[in-house]
């Protein structure tokens, strides 16, 4: 019996081994290209740098408004209950059980609503927009919004018109 056990222990060992040597663990998928549940370093974006001849460029400030929610307090409550304790001695018809009692004490919190709350809701995020003409090197592909970020908004903006600039978008085409 312990043999077998012994081998299977050895099988589950050698395709352990089989599959971490294969690069299982580098957060790709089967065909070799990174998963989404893949660990980054970093929260940029994972396409493609583009480049083409700078056009228009559009800043988006962000729209908030006042709202009111409701104020959530911690509320608790504290009580007291009976916990039995029984012990055992002896062996058959001499076998004797004891039971006590002790109090324990507990406190119960829950978050209930108390009034209300003002606070800044968001109507529109802030963004930054370039749009390119000759994408790629395209030339058929013009007046293409690209959503960037600050920096690379920054960079485009200090750029003299209709020069070529490259950037890497945070979503093609939105429609900025």
């Amino acid at each position: 019996m312990s043999s077998r056990r012994l081998r299977a222990a050895g099988v589950a060992a050698a395709l352990l081994a089989a599959l971490t040597a294969c690069g299982g663990d580098k957060g790709d998928d089967a065909r070799g290209k990174p998963s989404a549940t893949a660990p980054s370093g970093s929260p940029s974006p994972t396409q493609n740098p583009v480049h083409g001849l700078k056009d228009t460029l559009r800043h988006v400030t962000r729209r908030t408004t006042l709202a009111t929610r409701p104020h959530l307090v911690r509320r608790c409550t504290t009580g007291t209950r009976q916990v039995r304790h029984t012990t055992s001695s002896g062996s058959g018809s001499h076998r004797r059980t004891r039971t006590s009692y002790t109090t324990e004490h507990y406190q119960s919190c829950r978050k209930v609503p108390n009034g209300t709350e003002t606070y800044r809701r968001e109507l529109r995020p802030e963004r930054w927009c370039v749009r390119l003409d000759d994408v790629n090197g395209n030339r058929k592909q013009d007046d293409t919004w690209f959503r960037v970020d600050r920096l690379d908004y920054d960079h485009v903006l200090d750029a003299d018109d209709h020069t070529r600039v490259q950037f890497v978008p945070l979503s093609p085409d939105t429609g900025c």
